[in-house]
């Protein structure tokens, strides 16, 4: 994408961000968004995280933290905005967005449904946070000590390959035999 000072293709943008962003129909976190939109048209960071900022200030769109992560969702001026404007995407490139939107929309919400990672404590000592995410909520959020960076990286793969397998089994043993 080469964006200049036209003032066309920076509108054109926006409001195709905008569109992506209305087509969930309901509220996403920053980082599936941002695949999302990076992966149906050939937006690239900054201008996504700059027209994110502008549509943001011009109230098109709302952000809030919920479970540590920003979820952004399309306000009321922002269906307004889209409804008015949607004629300056053009044709080929709302087409594209469309027949790309459903399968890249499934493939991020399986990719983000779990999640993993690990914070230094000390230099001998790590914080894991394990998560299963639903529609932008924890329903399992495991948080444990590593006594090193080691063991902390294998928590965090291990979880990342095989959560589908131990997430059953956690609540098993947490449930108990009846």
């Amino acid at each position: 994408m080469k964006l200049n000072s036209d003032d066309q293709s920076l509108a054109e943008s926006k409001i195709l961000l905008l569109y992506i962003l209305n087509k969930v129909g309901k509220p996403i976190a920053h980082n599936q968004l941002l695949e999302l939109v990076t992966s149906i048209s050939d937006m690239n960071y900054f201008y996504f995280e700059q027209f994110l900022l502008d549509l943001l200030e011009d109230n098109y769109i709302l952000k809030y933290n919920q479970e540590d992560l920003e979820i952004y969702e399309v306000t009321d001026e922002g269906k307004k905005a889209i409804n008015l404007t949607i004629g300056i995407i053009p044709g080929i490139l709302k087409l594209q967005v469309d027949s790309k939107f459903k399968e890249n929309l499934e493939n991020i919400k399986d990719k983000f449904s779990i999640s993993a990672e690990y914070t230094p404590i000390s230099e001998k000592e790590f914080w894991v946070r394990c998560k299963v995410i639903e529609n932008n909520k924890a329903v399992f959020d495991l948080q444990a000590n590593a006594g090193s960076k080691e063991q902390a990286k294998k928590i965090v793969e291990n979880w990342n390959n095989n959560a589908t397998e131990i997430y059953p089994k956690m609540l098993e043993n947490l449930i108990g035999k009846e």
